[in-house]
């Protein structure tokens, strides 16, 4: 069963300085590998002039297309760290490029190390986690009677509301939850209209609870 995975809420470039070296960690959140690719391409393009572009990635929900590159920087003293952070984050679906300036006084292999990983970690932080979970999205149809009751069950459950319309008759409700909940929210919508209401999915795919 697909669950979910995290990813960064938004796309964001943070700049930190380290013994006179720049470190500009630019982080996206991404959709497969080609798009993961189109970053790389756009952030090398943005800063040329570069000593470095190093980057790492995991471009699917599932973690199989991961790939990092030290881009020039002592083996294992830029992509793994840059790498390690995303996954000790437990990020999915996001790349980041971290683009270093050279200022003149040599930092070591560890200290490279940590710089490239603060880099992340702090460009993370500014850009926020958020909550992609695999779910499904529903309609059903409720008397005015039932609206409010339906309402507060929704409001006890991990959901998104995607509006809804009244008529002469009643409310067609639309909205999202887990895939998980599914059967218990169908058989407690049933219960609470007396098996009167049917309920509709509409889609299944993977969306972001705030």
């Amino acid at each position: 069963m697909k669950s979910g995975f995290l990813t960064v809420k938004k796309d964001v470039e943070n700049e930190i300085i380290i013994e006179k070296s720049r470190f500009i960690c630019t982080v996206k959140r991404v959709d497969g590998e080609d798009d993961a690719k189109e970053f790389l391409t756009f952030i090398k393009s943005k800063y040329p002039d570069a000593n470095h572009n190093c980057y790492a990635y995991i471009a699917d929900e599932g973690g199989f297309y991961i790939k990092f590159s030290d881009d020039g920087e002592p083996q294992g003293t830029a992509g793994i760290p840059m790498l390690e952070t995303l996954k000790a984050k437990g990020l999915k679906k996001v790349a980041c490029v971290v683009t270093r300036y050279f200022g003149g006084i040599k930092l070591g292999t560890g200290g490279l190390a940590r710089a490239y990983s603060d880099s992340v970690k702090k460009a993370v932080e500014k850009a926020g986690i958020s909550e992609c979970l695999y779910s499904v999205t529903l309609s059903t149809f409720v008397s005015y009677s039932l609206y409010p009751k339906m309402l507060k069950l929704l409001e006890n459950i991990k959901c998104i509301k995607n509006g809804d319309e009244f008529d002469g008759e009643g409310v067609k409700m639309t909205f999202t939850v887990p895939y998980e909940l599914q059967e218990k929210l169908s058989i407690e919508i049933l219960d609470l209209s007396a098996g009167k209401s049917t309920i509709t999915a509409i889609k299944t795919g993977y969306f972001e609870y705030l």
